[in-house]
């Protein structure tokens, strides 16, 4: 077996421990071995209505995060490139954040506009990138999504009609897994599954791409084609899990960068495993959140902010020595 395929199962085994983990671990323990003896036992109602959707939706939107940040990189050839640094979840945030303002009951409106936001944020980017591979180029036009829809969002939370919409907002800005509801899931989880599916779509392209454009077209890959596949995807995984965690930074980043020195830099084959990583790095944080000792959950967008921080600070570090 390859070392590729052994990295994969270990993953694997590690988001089905801490999935087991995740729904036993909490403010109430849950014995699942008693449970199971127990059919009727109430305990029941917590772990199918509370515990399952949240570990299922730390899967997904990890994986989403992962995998996205993988081919944001393959596709720019930019080891910084990731959904939370580059300004693509603050958009998303910003279009879920818009329709508190709406006066409209839709279910769906909630998830579509954070997709459209993730989609426009996508688009900008690339767009005041130029296509161009500058390391400096592609951070600074993330900096200006970044500030553009914090910007807005700030802007919706200083004009917010009604303590309601204020939490609302706090809620998108902090990140947090806490009260999902199998809802929750059903609405998000189809569209995480169509942008995985979108993103692991551009391997091939995003290999060619290794060569520089000019190699990747003459490869017959279509550059077109590869950015929309690459903002559609994103806008879908991503959108949709701010949709219902608010914003979750940094797995995106921190996952290819673990799994480089393990599964090669070929970007195609880094694309599942950074998914299983994303989707581990959540959930261990996810945990991480609840057995913190505090009178209140710590939100899960703080905690990976934390976490992610100093590891972006330690990389950009060893890129300038490594450029200098």
């Amino acid at each position: 077996m390859s070392r590729r395929g052994m990295v994969i199962i270990g993953l694997i085994a590690l988001v089905a421990a801490l999935s087991v983990a995740s729904l036993i671990v909490g403010r109430t323990p849950l014995p699942l071995g008693d449970m199971l003896a127990h059919p009727q036992d109430p305990l029941w109602a917590i772990l199918l209505q509370l515990r399952l959707p949240r570990t299922v939706l730390a899967v997904l939107i990890g994986a989403g995060l992962g995998l996205s940040g993988a081919a944001l990189q393959g596709f720019t050839r930019n080891p910084l490139a990731d959904p939370g640094v580059l300004g693509v979840s603050a958009s998303a945030a910003l279009g879920a954040v818009l329709t508190l303002w709406l006066p409209l009951a839709i279910p769906l409106l909630q998830p579509l506009a954070a997709m459209v936001g993730a989609l426009a944020g996508v688009g900008l980017l690339l767009a005041l990138s130029g296509g161009a591979s500058s390391m400096t180029v592609f951070l600074l036009a993330g900096v200006v999504l970044n500030t553009i829809a914090g910007a807005g969002v700030a802007l919706a939370l200083s004009l917010a009609p009604t303590p309601w919409a204020v939490n609302g907002i706090i809620d998108w800005l902090m990140g947090s897994l806490a009260d999902r509801s199998p809802q929750d899931l059903l609405f998000a989880g189809p569209f995480i599954l169509a942008g995985l599916v979108l993103l692991a779509l551009t391997g091939r392209a995003l290999d060619a791409l290794t060569l520089g454009e000019a190699g990747a077209a003459s490869l017959g890959i279509d550059l077109s084609r590869t950015r929309v596949l690459l903002a559609a995807g994103t806008a879908l995984a991503v959108g949709a899990g701010v949709a219902v965690a608010g914003v979750i930074g940094f797995a995106g980043l921190v996952t290819p960068h673990l799994l480089r020195h393990l599964v090669g830099a070929r970007p195609s084959g880094l694309l599942w495993p950074s998914a299983l990583g994303g989707a581990a790095v959540v959930l261990a944080g996810d945990l991480a959140v609840r057995i913190i000792p505090s009178t209140a959950e710590v939100r899960l967008g703080v905690a990976m902010a934390c976490l992610g921080g100093p590891f972006f600070l330690f990389l950009l570090l060893s890129l300038r020595r490594r450029l200098g």
